[in-house]
C-alpha cells in the first residue's frame, strides 16, 4: 500500500527553518546600554546648557538700582522669595534651585543691585564673590567725601549714603586711628580697581591705607619734616592732612601750593598778623555748611557761593574767619602735591593772596599791598 502524505519529491525539497539571530546576548545588552547612556548624557547636556543660559540671561527689569538687605542667615527659599518680591528675579523657584546647587551663602548687610542683573551676577554680588566685576574708580585731588560717594554710587561700587555713613562712623574712625570727626582727608585721590557692591567700610579702609602709604613715601622724601612740624607747631598727621586739604582747595594751579602753604604758616606763626592766627580760608566755611548745615543759620542761604554773612558767622565751627587755627578736620582729600607743600613750604613772608584770574593768585606781604591788589 502507498502511504498517504506529501510526495517524496516535496519531502526532499523541504528545509528546516534557520534560527533567528537576536541581540539578547551580552553584546546586544552592551549596545543598548551605550545608547541609553549617550541619550542620558545628551539630555543632561541640554539641561546644563539651558541652565547656564538661564543663569546668564538678563533679569526682569531695565537696570533700575535697588538696595537689598540680607538679614541674618536666610535659606535659599526665603532669599529667593525676597528677591522676587523686589523685582530682582522672574521667579523664586529657579533662583532657589540655583542658590542650592551653587551653595551660595549671601553676605549679611546691604547690597547694591540692579533689576536687570542675571541670576549669576545677582548671586556673585550677594556673596561678594571675588569673581564679580570691578570698576575703575578715579578720585580727583580735592574731592570731598560727598563727591567721592556720588562717583562710587555711579560706578555701582557702593551706595552713596552708605559710604558717607562709613566715612563718619565713629567705630571705623577709631579703628583706623584717626583723630578727626571722620575719615575725610584720608580718602586718597588716586585710581582704584574696586569690586561692584563692595562693603563701604572696606572701601574707606582701602582709601585710608593708600593715604598712609603716600604719607610714608613723603616722609622718606622729606626726612625729619613731620618731627620738625611737631616741634614748631605741635602738628601731627591729622594737622598735616587738614592744612594740606586747605592748600588743595585754595590752589587751582599746583605750582602755587608751596606758596599758599607758606601763607597759612605765616598767619599761624606771625605775632603781628591780625586777626591773630586766623587762617581766613573761604573753603573751610563752605565745608562747614556741607557737614553741619543746621549748626550755622547762614548755611541755609549757602548754594555754592560763599557770602560775607557766612564768613561772619561764628556758629560755623569750620569758619576760619571766626575761629583761630586749623578747622576741626580736613575739608577735602589732598593729593601728594598739597601734602608735600605742607611738609616743605616755599620760603616767603607773604601773609595774603587773592585770585588774579586764570587759576592764579597774587601774593602780598602787607594788608596795604593786599588792598591795593584787590582794588585793581
Amino acid at each position: 500500500m502507498r502511504s498517504s502524505g506529501a510526495p517524496k519529491s516535496a519531502r526532499r525539497t523541504t528545509r528546516r527553518a534557520e534560527p533567528r539571530v537576536t541581540n539578547s546576548g551580552p553584546a546586544g545588552r552592551r549596545g543598548r546600554a551605550i545608547w541609553l547612556a549617550v541619550g542620558a548624557a545628551g539630555l543632561l547636556l541640554v539641561l546644563i546648557l539651558g541652565f547656564v543660559a538661564w543663569a546668564r540671561a538678563a533679569g526682569p527689569g531695565k537696570g533700575t538700582r535697588r538696595l537689598f538687605d540680607v538679614h541674618g542667615a536666610l535659606d535659599a527659599s526665603e532669599l529667593a522669595d525676597a528677591l522676587e518680591q523686589q523685582g530682582l528675579t522672574r521667579g523664586s523657584t529657579a533662583i532657589a534651585l540655583y542658590l542650592r546647587l551653587t551653595g551660595a551663602k549671601p553676605v549679611p548687610g546691604r547690597h547694591l543691585l540692579r533689576d536687570d542683573l542675571s541670576p549669576r551676577d545677582l548671586v556673585q554680588r550677594l556673596t561678594r564673590s571675588p569673581a564679580r566685576p570691578h570698576a575703575r574708580v578715579t578720585i580727583p585731588e580735592g574731592y570731598n567725601f560727598q563727591q567721592i560717594a556720588e562717583r562710587l554710587s555711579t560706578l555701582e561700587v557702593c551706595d552713596a549714603a552708605d559710604f558717607a555713613h562709613a566715612v563718619f562712623s565713629t567705630e571705623l574712625v577709631q579703628e583706623l586711628r584717626l583723630r578727626g570727626p571722620s575719615s575725610e582727608g584720608f580718602l586718597f585721590p588716586a585710581t582704584y580697581e574696586l569690586a561692584v557692591d563692595s562693603d563701604p567700610a572696606q572701601v574707606v579702609r582701602a582709601l585710608v591705607a593708600e593715604t598712609r602709604k603716600r604719607l610714608a613715601r613723603l616722609e622718606a622724601r622729606h626726612p625729619g619734616a613731620f618731627d620738625a612740624l611737631a616741634r614748631s607747631d605741635g602738628f601731627d598727621e591729622h594737622d598735616v592732612v587738614t592744612l594740606a586739604s586747605m592748600v588743595e582747595r585754595e590752589a587751582a594751579d599746583p605750582t602755587e601750593q608751596p606758596l599758599i602753604a607758606s601763607v597759612f604758616y605765616n598767619r599761624l606763626r606771625d605775632a603781628s598778623f591780625r586777626p591773630l592766627k586766623m587762617l581766613e580760608s573761604d573753603p573751610t566755611a563752605a565745608y562747614g555748611c556741607l557737614v553741619e548745615p543746621a549748626v550755622a543759620p547762614t548755611c541755609a542761604d549757602y548754594h555754592g557761593q560763599v557770602t560775607p554773612a557766612l564768613l561772619r558767622d561764628p556758629r560755623n565751627p569750620y569758619n576760619t574767619y571766626r575761629h583761630p587755627g586749623l578747622p576741626p578736620g580736613p575739608i577735602a582729600n589732598p593729593g601728594e602735591g598739597a601734602l608735600s607743600a605742607v611738609l616743605a613750604p616755599a620760603p616767603s613772608d607773604y601773609l595774603y593772596f587773592v585770585a588774579s584770574g586764570h587759576g592764579h593768585h597774587t601774593f602780598s606781604r602787607t594788608f596795604e599791598e593786599h588792598k591795593h591788589v584787590m582794588g585793581h
